[in-house]
């Protein structure tokens, strides 16, 4: 989800690399789950995310779209974000009864990084430290490399490059051909490649997206 602000008014203006120290861990909340409610639609879920999540509950993309997912249009494209629950504070979907999280070896990245953001130049990213968000203000400093805790984190980060750029370009295009029928056949087939054909779960995710990858841009780029 792209914003368009000035960091130092949302950050410590610094970038940080995997190596980097950043004052981010929160001591395991203590109880605080703040940052798991009313988030509206915007922890948005790249294909990684939602084949961590349906693999380890088992659900089908349309069984999740009963009560754990929502459409909804992002920068242009339909994408699937979590729910929040419809009570009076809002709290995300997997937020269990003692206020922790369901899911949580299995959370989507937005969650995996918190409060570090991402910061999107030159064809690569880096992490920034959002300063508004959360309300612990006795963080500690860790490296970014264990704080965002995500397996194989290199080829992660390539694939988020690549899944970040890849639906830039595809927006401008379908910007630019301005043909509704074109942009919902193309969004449509988005969800269809990337998201509502099963992956194996006994096999890696990364060779699977790939394969995918390669055949969606031979077809619509």
């Amino acid at each position: 989800m792209l914003r368009d602000c000035d960091l130092n008014e949302i950050s410590d203006g610094r970038r940080y690399l995997l190596s980097d120290m950043v004052k981010a861990d929160c001591h395991d909340c203590k109880g605080c789950s703040a940052c798991c409610h009313d988030m509206g639609t915007s922890i948005v879920l790249d294909p990684l995310d939602f084949y961590r999540i349906s693999s380890y509950l088992k659900y089908s993309f349309e069984a999740m779209l009963n009560n754990q997912i929502e459409l909804n249009i992002v920068d242009g494209l339909i994408l699937p974000n979590l729910k929040m629950a419809e009570t009076h504070d809002k709290p995300c979907v997997f937020l269990n009864e003692s206020h922790r999280c369901a899911i949580h070896p299995y959370r989507p990245g937005i969650c995996r990084i918190f409060p570090l953001g991402r910061l999107y130049e030159n064809n690569s990213f880096s992490y920034i430290l959002q300063t508004k968000e959360c309300l612990n203000d006795q963080k500690s400093k860790i490296k970014v490399s264990k704080w965002i805790d995500t397996p194989n984190v290199k080829q992660n980060q390539h694939f988020i490059t690549d899944w970040h750029y890849f639906l830039k370009e595809l927006h401008e295009r379908l910007l630019a051909q301005g043909d509704e029928a074109m942009i919902k056949k193309v969004t449509m087939q988005l969800l269809h490649f990337f998201y509502i054909e099963p992956y194996q779960p006994e096999e890696d995710f990364y060779t699977q997206f790939y394969t995918r990858f390669a055949n969606f841009k031979s077809l619509f780029l």
